[in-house]
């Protein structure tokens, strides 16, 4: 456990400094990513996907939307759903973030091989652990 933990803090550490140059904190980055590859989502959607409770994911997205990169609107067919969309701005910061984890992941000196196998792996063990924590006791 103290490896993933570790390796979870260092890997940050080295995506601060290359954020940092687009104004964005890890969390935020992560929130742009899942809207780059959907276009468009809902807070309670990107929450889930995220595993971030709205009481971290709110004040993020207020950031990220008084940066000009969002926008939250209520949904047209259901008022009770908050709608996340990208501005015109938040999709032009994906071209200028778009070589980040490129940049971050040289700094391991794994093979693009290496780097794929150990995120399946990591992805496969959190599914796992996710999983077990949703079973009921018997």
């Amino acid at each position: 456990c103290f490896a993933l933990y570790s390796a979870s803090r260092a890997m940050t550490a080295t995506y601060r400094p290359l954020l940092e140059a687009l104004g964005l904190t890890y969390p935020q980055y992560l929130v742009m990513m899942a809207l780059w590859e959907d276009g468009r989502t809902t807070v309670g959607g990107l929450g889930e996907r995220l595993q971030l409770d709205s009481g971290t994911l709110s004040p993020l997205l207020k950031r990220l939307e008084a940066q000009g990169y969002v926008r939250r609107q209520r949904s047209t067919s259901d008022e009770r759903v908050v709608d996340v969309v990208l501005t015109p701005a938040g999709t032009d910061l994906e071209r200028q973030a778009s070589g980040v984890p490129r940049q971050a992941f040289s700094a391991t000196g794994m093979t693009t091989q290496e780097t794929a196998d150990l995120r399946e792996a990591v992805r496969r063990l959190s599914e796992a652990l996710n999983a077990s924590r949703r079973k009921e006791p018997e």
